[in-house]
Order: structure tokens, then C-alpha cells, then sequence
């Protein structure tokens, strides 16, 4: 089942248990009953609950998102890092070029195809991936400079590569949910209660407010769905990609 259908799915069950619930509730309810009668301190705590659980979410929301990008972030700096290693290997004789670019596409390669798909299925980076980058770092420092070009282009290489195994460093971390447990619970909790205050102001059976109370519960399930989508930057429908490393390495996979 797609993560969309399984969005659609809770948001129209959400919608059916609000709409159940005020039908049933209301069958139960006197002929003589003035909703009118609903005390205004209720009508105000509802107001202030709502009105609180919308700063959770909208701060829950900005959390994920920050995380999502900071993600995004990484993967960018890394495939520029490593794109910038091949570049500067330009100098050097062409048999020593021609191993530090092909190690360099060969961890790229790893990580486009097989990496990526290891973070999701194990929540962390590989040991592989890491070996390969390594064999990056060896290569480029275990060959003196011969040239002041060459030591001019050494010392960028190692920083470069360097920056690569930072941003691959916080990628690895993260991997995974980025939210708390203690955070998702206040959350559903909050949205159980935000719903349920809907009943407090005994809403009648007309299409009107049917409509409204059925929209607005569909609207916490979406907002739920969307910080729980967020909350992991590579695994979920949302999620970070490799096209930076494809956008920059064109000929991997070709």
C-alpha cells in the first residue's frame, strides 16, 4: 500500500468516526436540548486548546522540515566535495588521475545504488561505503607532490575530502526518525483531545456542521501524516535523494 492511499484511507476514517460520533451522540440527545446552552468557558477552552496544539504542530512541522533539509544539505555538500576531488585531480599525471577518479565514482556508484536502499532497510550508513571513502583519502594522501601545481592542488583535495566524510558523518545520523517518542505522543494525544472538544460544543446533525467537523479532523490526520512523513529524511515518500551525486557524477549508472 503507497503512503498516499494510506493517507487518503486515514483521513476519510477520521472524517467517518467524527461524523459517527456526532450522529450517534445526537440520537441520544432530548428534543428539548439548546445547544445554545453550551457554557462560554467551554466555548473558550476549546478555543485555547486549539489554538495550542496549532503551535505544537506548526513547531513539530518546522522541526521536521529543518531536519529534512539539513539532511538534503549534507548529501549536496558531500556530492560537491567529491565532485570538486575529481576536478582538482586534473593536474596530476594521468595513471594517478585516473585512480583517484575512478575510486571516487566507484564510491559514488555505491552510494547512488546500493547505499541509499541500506539506510532504509539497516538505519545506518554502511561500513562498505565508508571503507570506499577511505580508499579515497589513502590514495590521495599517500602521494607526495611533485610540483608546486600539485602541491597547490593536494592540500584543497584533502579538505575536500574531509568536508565528503563530515557530511557523510551527519548523514548517518540522520538516518531514521529525527522525533522524540515523548513529542509523537503529545501529538496524538493532542489531536485525540483537540477532536474530541469538537463534541463539548454540541454540534448538531446539519450538513454545515457535519461538513466542518468532518473537514477539520481530516485536517489533523493530513498535518500528522506530514510530520510523520518528514520525520524520516531517507526513508519514507518524502524523502532526501540522490540527484545530487547523479546531477554531478552524469555518467554513473550509464
Amino acid at each position: 500500500m503507497s503512503e498516499w492511499l494510506a493517507l487518503a484511507i486515514a483521513m476519510s476514517a477520521a472524517c467517518v468516526v467524527v461524523i459517527a460520533v456526532v450522529v450517534l451522540r445526537q440520537r441520544r440527545v432530548a428534543d428539548d436540548d439548546d445547544p445554545s446552552e453550551t457554557p462560554d468557558v467551554i466555548e473558550y477552552i476549546t478555543m485555547m486548546i486549539g489554538v495550542v496544539y496549532a503551535i505544537v504542530l506548526g513547531l513539530a512541522i518546522a522541526g521536521v522540515w529543518e531536519a529534512r533539509s539539513s539532511a538534503q544539505d549534507d548529501t549536496l555538500r558531500e556530492a560537491q566535495a567529491l565532485h570538486e576531488v575529481s576536478a582538482r585531480a586534473e593536474v596530476f599525471p594521468a595513471d594517478y588521475r585516473d585512480q583517484v577518479r575512478k575510486d571516487v565514482d566507484a564510491y559514488v556508484s555505491y552510494v547512488v545504488d546500493t547505499e541509499w536502499d541500506y539506510m532504509r532497510t539497516h538505519g545506518e550508513i554502511s561500513p562498505e561505503g565508508t571503507a570506499l571513502l577511505a580508499k579515497v583519502r589513502t590514495d590521495v594522501a599517500e602521494r607526495a607532490p611533485q610540483n608546486d601545481l600539485e602541491a597547490q592542488a593536494y592540500q584543497p583535495m584533502m579538505d575536500r575530502i574531509s568536508t565528503a566524510d563530515e557530511a557523510r558523518n551527519a548523514r548517518g545520523q540522520n538516518v531514521g526518525p529525527t522525533m522524540p517518542g515523548v513529542v509523537w505522543f503529545g501529538l496524538i494525544v493532542g489531536a485525540v483531545v483537540t477532536v474530541g472538544m469538537v463534541f463539548a460544543l454540541q454540534i448538531r446533525r446539519s450538513m454545515r456542521e457535519l461538513v466542518l467537523a468532518g473537514t477539520f479532523s481530516a485536517l489533523i490526520g493530513f498535518l500528522l501524516f506530514l510530520i510523520w512523513d518528514f520525520d524520516d529524511p531517507f526513508g519514507r515518500g518524502i524523502s532526501v535523494t540522490t540527484q545530487p551525486f547523479t546531477d554531478l557524477f552524469p555518467t554513473i549508472g550509464s
